[in-house]
């Protein structure tokens, strides 16, 4: 076999191994820096289970809870989840899964009712992602912002804050890089590390910790963009 093909052949395997172990969750690129964000953090929702709160915050600073999905949607961990979280110390916030398919005051009127105060907690977060059908045939701009728009606008007037928003890399590019650059960040990017500005930044979907046992094994991982102090002083009077 000439040389130059042993050697093609040999990267290409590399390569392909490599890929393998990113897909599975073994080797992630963006492990090399995370050690620079030492507050630290995870998202949880009822995919986790009965959660033990004193076991799972050992090393953890703070934790957003799933709260609602949609316009009728209720996550049926929160309660248990949001309480658990703040008892064990946690400062935590509560999260709401955006629709393409509701009308964003509705979706607001979900959330509010289902979180009610958030008073010294952290900031609602908005979650844009392409689910479903929607992967394949994103809907449009306009369309997303006819929604997106009165749901943030709800939030921010009910609780004096701007909402996070959490994005997928496609999602914020799509969606968020231009026309809402004054909310807060909070961006999903588990194998590089984020192109963008960032307050939180989801780095993992493959931790394991313990404390929970549900039917997903994972929890999702995360770091803040600053100190403990300025992460309290996220906190809602």
């Amino acid at each position: 076999m000439n040389r130059r093909i042993h050697w093609l052949l040999l990267a290409a395997a590399l390569l392909m191994a490599l890929g393998a172990l990113c897909w599975a969750g073994i080797l992630r690129p963006n492990q090399l820096v995370v050690s620079r964000y030492p507050v630290r953090g995870v998202d949880v929702s009822e995919y986790q289970g009965t959660i033990d709160w004193n076991k799972l915050s050992a090393g953890q600073d703070f934790a957003f809870i799933k709260a609602t999905e949609g316009s009728s949607h209720q996550d049926p961990a929160f309660a248990a989840n949001f309480q658990g979280a703040a008892e064990a110390g946690l400062l935590s916030g509560a999260y709401h899964f955006f629709s393409f398919e509701s009308p964003g005051e509705a979706q607001a009127e979900n959330f509010l009712q289902t979180v009610g105060s958030l008073s010294g907690r952290l900031p609602p977060v908005v979650d844009v992602e392409l689910y479903g059908r929607f992967k394949k045939e994103p809907p449009a701009f306009e369309d997303v912002r006819a929604k997106l728009d009165p749901l943030l606008t709800a939030l921010e007037a009910h609780y004096g804050a701007k909402p996070v928003l959490y994005a997928t890399g496609a999602a914020w590019s799509m969606y968020l890089k231009d026309a809402y650059a004054g909310y807060p960040l909070w961006i999903r990017e588990v194998y590089l590390i984020p192109g963008m500005p960032f307050l939180f930044w989801q780095y993992s979907d493959h931790g394991r910790l313990e404390g929970y046992d549900g039917p997903e094994k994972y929890i999702d991982l995360n770091v803040f963009f600053g100190s403990t102090e300025a992460l309290a002083a996220l906190a809602l009077p």
